[in-house]
């Protein structure tokens, strides 16, 4: 009969301690197992990106239209221009004057016109540093030839001389820039037409069957003028670079 009962107990006891051990080594099963992907979870490196440096040739532009990279010829040529316009060899700080005075009225009528900001440069390098009448007869401050005034609609006669208002000078700029733009569909190649005229671009163009104003072999004045618009654009825009203190009210007018 004893034995009997001591059977069923012997059972249950066993059972009881192996549901004990079973219980003590689920925590440190869980906790190897933790320990085990801690070791072989690799947390990536992080990585720092250097940022390279952008070359200056990069950095410039007429009217979003940007020079060619990895030519050294016109590499050299930008450097050099825009070594000419710095304030060791300029001195002077008429340029930025003259910008806070004319910019607020050229800004908003080259905009109506739909072109680009850029072009307010063309009235500084054209008569920022200068003043009166040209050799050629060109006046005012977009340097309009008599005939082409007219044809643009200023009134040049006796004593009336639109070519000096800057707010119709700069509406008939914004024509002639526009009527040449249908035909050259380049921005750049129109800042050089502007200096050497239409016609003669155009002829240059069929000439050396070459449409890119970089490349192309022009007269010393033409074949420097966007460079030096482009230098005019980089001294206004960033002129503590180039030794000038920029003035506090051209800060409204720099920004396309």
């Amino acid at each position: 009969m004893l034995k009997k009962h001591i059977v069923p107990f012997v059972v249950m006891a066993a059972l009881f301690m192996m549901a004990k051990v079973f219980a003590y080594q689920m925590p440190l099963a869980q906790k190897s197992l933790l320990k085990e992907e801690k070791l072989n979870t690799t947390i990536p490196p992080t990585e720092t990106q250097i940022e390279e440096p952008v070359s200056l040739m990069a950095q410039l532009s007429f009217a979003k239209e940007t020079l060619p990279l990895g030519d050294k010829r016109v590499e050299r040529k930008m450097k050099k221009i825009l070594a000419a316009h710095s304030y060791d060899n300029l001195q002077t700080h008429r340029l930025h004057r003259r910008a806070a005075e004319w910019f607020p009225i050229i800004e908003p009528i080259l905009a109506a016109y739909g072109i680009p900001n850029d072009f307010k440069y063309l009235a500084l390098v054209e008569s920022g540093m200068q003043s009166g009448v040209s050799p050629k007869g060109a006046a005012g401050v977009w340097q309009f030839m008599p005939g082409t005034a007219r044809m643009y609609g200023l009134k040049v006669h006796g004593g009336t001389d639109e070519r000096y208002n800057l707010r119709k000078s700069t509406i008939a700029a914004c024509k002639y820039i526009k009527e040449m733009y249908k035909g050259l569909e380049s921005w750049t190649l129109v800042a050089a037409a502007y200096n050497v005229g239409d016609g003669r671009l155009r002829k240059q163009i069929n000439n050396q069957n070459q449409d890119n104003y970089y490349k192309m072999k022009l007269n010393r004045e033409t074949g420097g003028y966007v460079y030096k618009v482009i230098s005019m654009k980089q001294i206004m825009e960033h002129p503590v670079r180039y030794g000038y203190d920029k003035p506090k009210q051209l800060l409204a007018y720099n920004a396309e």
